[in-house]
């Protein structure tokens, strides 16, 4: 039975050619991961408020170099897209942006980010991820962009907003952490917002 539209994005929008580095234009890059970046992943993933947001732990530097192979060979799968937010001036590594759960044909990706410690409170977050959704959006041609964050996050929700993500409502008890179900709330933007 033939579909009655066309696919929003073909297979091998992406990996047909290399991962790109983004700047931000105001000090940050989102570069791709390299296996060097090891050491301050899983340092970033030892601070108690990471890993409250979070249900993976990093036990090891060598479990870390794992996840990075993952997260390089993810492009040409197509699976997702996985960016180190870096300092522009000394590489310092200082968060991830991503889009996970992508469909292409469906034209929709799920945005997830997280920032170190040292990081936060200066807008990492949120430039990376308006870095990231106008590049998915704009660029790239996807149709819609969701974030999910835990209700009592509210940081979280402070970089949904400042990104253009409006609120679309609560998931609940939508996603286990180590300290139970949390409701999630559902953030999107679509293309022209």
């Amino acid at each position: 039975m033939p579909y009655l539209t066309r696919p929003v994005l073909a297979a091998g929008t992406l990996s047909g050619t290399p991962q790109p580095t983004l700047p931000t234009g105001d000090g940050l890059v989102l570069r791709p991961w390299r296996s060097e970046d090891a050491p301050a992943v899983h340092a970033a993933f030892q601070d108690p408020v990471l890993r409250r947001w979070h249900v993976r732990a990093a036990d090891s530097e060598e479990e870390v170099r794992g996840w990075i192979t993952e997260w390089q060979c993810a492009w040409e799968g197509e699976r997702s897209v996985q960016w180190a937010v870096a300092d522009a001036a000394d590489d310092r590594l200082l968060g991830r942006v991503a889009l996970r759960e992508m469909v292409l044909g469906d034209g929709v990706a799920e945005v997830a980010y997280w920032t170190t410690a040292q990081a936060r409170g200066r807008g990492v977050a949120a430039r990376g991820t308006r870095t990231l959704a106008h590049w998915a959006l704009d660029e790239i041609g996807f149709q819609r962009l969701e974030l999910s964050h835990a209700v009592a996050n509210e940081a979280s929700c402070r970089v949904a907003h400042k990104t253009g993500f409006a609120l679309e409502g609560t998931k609940r008890s939508a996603l286990l952490h180590a300290d139970g179900w949390h409701d999630m709330h559902l953030h999107a933007r679509v293309r022209g917002d």
